[in-house]
């Protein structure tokens, strides 16, 4: 019996005609009913499209009495159009998929290339361009002009419009990066002539010009965007506009360069805003802080998102939506700002990143946590004198200097008045034209008029309304608020009313659920940053539910209660109003200890699976995976420790051991902490892994007192059998006994390590370390590569290779402990272990500095420095300032190595200095940590100086 020939090759081009190709021949698609079904499954991109969504795109009317049989007869004969080709078309037990490859479809082709594009964009723009130029050629004409009557083929125009916008903003910003602005101008003046109301565009033409030496042709272009924006919207432009013409009069033609966090972009027209726009800029033009407030859904995070976008500089955006503990408020403050800190005064390290420059801080969504934020904010206005802070919040904080702004619902259509000019009108019309294509006026206008009354103007409520227009004509959902949503109120008063207005509102759309979507959506609202779709899956699998979990998520997605994010696979989230909902749906059904236990086991599985990937070749993936769920992770922590769940506990810090001990996350190292003094942990399953970790934990914020203490307790509980917390207790005593300078103790407990450590994992490289700096560097040499043996992670590959660096330089072998001291750069970085590609680029710098490289040393020292002072890191920071000081005193800077030196011997967090002969106690008065660090970076910027 032999194989079935494999289909052969096609292209599949649906940005402009339809057109298919088999095997390099034309192949016509004969037939309206073919060309849209053939159209249909190509804009899928490789997903199944149900029978039901095929019949009723290709019979909109009326359905044949046979729907399903007339369907089938439409696909037999498209499956003759394919020919040879025929497989690909393939039938499921839902509906039917078209089988193609990424390369076999124009669409999927121009998503990549824009994707590779804007990868390689920052280092290389003549090629970024170049992508773009062959994505932009890919459209050739309207796309699928004779298909647009048809509902989901026009959505599907209209995301191919906005998917052409941005390939050609991208074509155009990269070619004028690279030089190349001339190739572009046509391009850029064409964009505008399309959309001569869209910024970017105008913004993008005036830079194509001003790099072709056209500035007088780009202000007239600037000024011409003006007063059309102003006589035919009635709107100013953003300060980018000004920004721009300033660069251009004073002679710059370049792209404004990369700041070093991006500016927020709202992803949606905001509609009907404009004076509350204007009114809040005013007022932050003279008040330090000013606090939108209002109803749940009324619209505050959108109009700071606004505001932020519109503002001059680039704003800080602190969201708190995703945070519930207040202690966690500074981390996400210090994510906002792109800032690690992995230890010391967390606060204090944002709040001098934000310093004394002028800007704009926006915090969103406070009524939570509102302690936290009213303090966070406070110690922002204190030590920021010239930042400016925007808060939304369902109330004030309640500062002295806060100015409230209270944000109403959009205006409503009048007696006699055009609903067309309205702006509740007018978002309801944009939304649902965002679902299926709509054309409303005369009747249908007083139709839409009356739906946003009754929704009192509220924007979200609004939203999720013509969101249901999927399912039902503008009549229909009109009559069913009558009987599904209570608007008017009994009397209570106005703001009371627009709360219950929105959440009568949430209820609708939860209320049209089935009774398995209802719980998965409440199920799923105890995760406050989404989840994957994997997650998402098993979830509703463990509840039980008797649909498929993928049909139950699709529609909790067409129903609005669900946000799907592709950018990155595919990840569900809640609008935060409607997480708070299915919370109070919990409790409403006693669900809330389930969900909670569902949430948990959650995140000792999740952790479980990153503490053994981690020690894996694929550990790059453990870490983005980490970082990623930080805000659920978060939560479930917080839910297992309020419950009292030990046992949960530990299994979440029993998988940390690699992320405690080598990244930039203090968080866990926190956790690991807390759990250690829980007087309930001793005798738990986990338990000495977990004082093993918090050992590790204490030993990094330089307490090696703690870190002792901890391990040995562990290491006692270990004694009934337990390797892997003997391993974990063992391998944190060998690094307090390197700190501390017992070269064979550090052996000896390394050696004790290697024997019980996991596989993946190795610890004969901490003994390889001790061993040469006693001075055998042949058996070092030796143990280490036995330790590289049994590595399989990145960032043991990493340590392994510092090791090396290590002995090859105490060889005085430059070059090859150069080598060995890049390539643990590399791998740490490449795995996210920030703390092996510090200490190895200390290492780096002492190769350097002794091979007479002095001014690579010194910059190369500069960086170090002011990385480990950034993560707060003083144990390897007064290692790398002793470093640093015998090359001072190499280029005549005496005075500040004896400095520097006596300061990290009178510190007690210092590690030992075996290469340096113990000197007197070291003199009174000596400065401060801070001080300290401000006189080596002055000494290193002299010396650069004088070289």
């Amino acid at each position: 019996m032999t194989d079935a020939p494999a289909p052969a090759p096609v292209l599949v081009e649906v940005l402009g005609p339809l057109r298919l190709l088999v095997d390099g021949a034309p192949a016509a698609v004969r037939g309206a009913k073919r060309r849209a079904a053939f159209g249909l499954l190509a804009l899928a991109e490789g997903r199944t499209v149900t029978v039901d969504a095929l019949v009723d795109a290709l019979w909109p009317d009326e359905v044949p009495e046979s729907g399903r049989q007339a369907l089938h007869s439409v696909v037999s004969r498209l499956r003759g159009d394919l020919g040879p080709a025929a497989g690909r078309l393939e039938t499921g037990p839902a509906g039917y998929r078209l089988a193609l490859s990424p390369g076999e479809l124009d669409l999927t082709r121009a998503r990549r290339l824009l994707a590779r594009a804007r990868g390689i964009a920052g280092r290389d723009a003549g090629a970024a361009a170049a992508l773009l130029r062959e994505a932009h050629g890919l459209w050739r004409g309207p796309v699928l002009a004779d298909l647009a009557h048809i509902a989901p083929v026009a959505a599907s125009v209209e995301a191919c419009a906005v998917l052409r916008r941005e390939v050609t903003d991208a074509l155009i910003a990269t070619a004028v990066t690279a030089g190349e602005a001339e190739e572009v101008c046509g391009l850029a003046a064409a964009s505008v002539a399309e959309d001569p109301l869209r910024e970017p565009a105008v913004l993008l033409l005036m830079r194509a010009l001003a790099a072709t030496g056209q500035a007088p042709e780009a202000l007239r272009v600037g000024r011409d965007y003006r007063s059309r924006l102003a006589d035919e919207a009635g709107l100013d432009p953003t300060p980018a506009l000004a920004e721009l013409e300033r660069e251009v009069a004073g002679g710059a033609s370049g792209p404004v360069p990369a700041r070093s966090r991006p500016r927020p972009v709202p992803a949606t027209r905001l509609l009907g805003r404009a004076g509350e726009i204007a009114a809040v800029h005013r007022l932050l033009a003279t008040e330090r802080l000013v606090t939108v407030v209002g109803p749940g859904g009324v619209g505050k995070t959108r109009l700071a998102a606004e505001i932020a976008a519109r503002t001059a500089g680039t704003p800080t955006v602190l969201p708190l939506a995703a945070v519930t503990d207040p202690v966690a408020v500074p981390h996400a403050l210090a994510a906002a700002l792109g800032l690690t800190v992995s230890s010391g005064d967390l606060l204090a390290a944002c709040l001098a990143v934000l310093g004394d420059g002028e800007g704009l801080l926006v915090v969103d969504n406070c009524e939570h946590l509102l302690d936290a934020a009213r303090d966070l904010v406070g110690e922002v206005l204190a030590a920021c004198p010239r930042l400016s802070v925007l808060a939304t919040s369902r109330e004030r904080l309640g500062l002295a200097a806060e100015h409230s702004f209270r944000l109403v619902p959009l205006p409503l259509p009048g007696p006699g008045q055009d609903p067309a000019g309205v702006a509740s009108v007018a978002l309801f019309l944009d939304r649902a034209r965002r679902v299926r294509p709509l054309t409303a006026d005369g009747g249908d206008l007083d139709v839409v008029a009356d739906i946003v009354r009754r929704l009192d103007g509220m924007p979200l409520a609004i939203e999720l309304a013509a969101g249901r227009l999927s399912g039902f004509a503008l009549p229909d959902l009109r009559d069913r608020l009558d009987r599904a949503l209570d608007l008017l109120g009994g009397g209570a008063p106005a703001a009371d009313a627009r709360h219950r207005t929105l959440r009568d509102t949430v209820r609708w759309s939860y209320e049209l659920l089935g009774a398995d979507e209802q719980r998965l959506f409440r199920a799923l609202s105890v995760f406050v940053d989404g989840t994957d779709v994997t997650t998402a899956e098993r979830l509703a699998t463990d509840l039980g539910l008797t649909g498929d979990p993928g049909g139950l998520l699709a529609h909790l997605v067409d129903a609005s209660v669900l946000d799907a994010d592709l950018s990155d696979g595919t990840r569900y989230r809640m609008l935060s109003t409607l997480r708070a909902f299915g919370r109070d749906r919990l409790a409403a059904a006693g669900e809330e200890a389930d969900a909670a236990g569902h949430l948990v086991r959650w995140a000792v599985d999740l952790l479980g699976w990153v503490g053994r990937t981690l020690a894996t070749a694929d550990e790059p993936r453990a870490d983005a995976v980490l970082r990623r769920e930080m805000a659920n992770l978060r939560a479930a922590w917080r839910t297992a420790r309020d419950r009292g769940d030990v046992d949960a506990a530990a299994a979440m810090v029993g998988g940390l051991f690699d992320a405690v001990a080598y990244r930039d996350l203090l968080e866990l190292r926190g956790w690991a902490e807390e759990l250690a003094e829980d007087p309930a942990l001793p005798g738990r399953a986990g338990a000495a892994l977990a004082l093993g970790i918090a050992a590790e934990a204490a030993y990094h914020r330089g307490d090696h007192a703690s870190a002792e203490h901890r391990a040995l307790a562990g290491l006692g509980l270990a004694s009934g059998g337990d390797r892997l917390g003997a391993w974990a207790c063992r391998s944190v005593l060998a690094v307090v006994a390197l700190a501390r300078g017992d070269l064979p103790r550090v052996v000896e407990l390394s050696l004790a390590a290697a024997a019980a450590a996991p596989p993946g994992r190795e610890n004969l490289g901490l003994a390889a370390l001790a061993t040469a700096y006693a001075g055998d560097l042949g058996t070092a040499r030796e143990v280490n590569e036995r330790g590289l043996a049994a590595a399989r992670s990145p960032s043991m590959l990493a340590w392994g290779a510092y090791v090396a660096g290590e002995i090859e330089s105490l060889a005085g072998e430059r070059d090859a402990a150069e080598d060995r001291y890049r390539r643990a750069v590399e791998l740490g970085r490449n795995s996210g272990a920030t703390f092996l590609v510090a200490i190895a680029a200390v290492g780096l710098q002492t190769v350097r500095a002794a091979g007479g490289r002095t001014t690579e040393a010194l910059a190369g020292y500069r960086e170090v420095v002011d990385a480990f002072a950034g993560t707060g890191n003083w144990t390897h920071l007064w290692a790398t300032l002793r470093d640093l000081a015998r090359l001072l005193r190499s280029v005549g800077d005496g005075p500040t190595a004896a400095v520097l030196e006596a300061a990290a011997d009178a510190a007690p967090d210092a590690p030992a200095d075996a290469r340096r002969t113990p000197g007197p106690p070291p003199p009174a008065g000596l400065p401060g940590r801070d001080a300290v660090l401000d006189l080596a970076r002055a000494a290193i910027d002299a010396a650069l100086a004088r070289a």
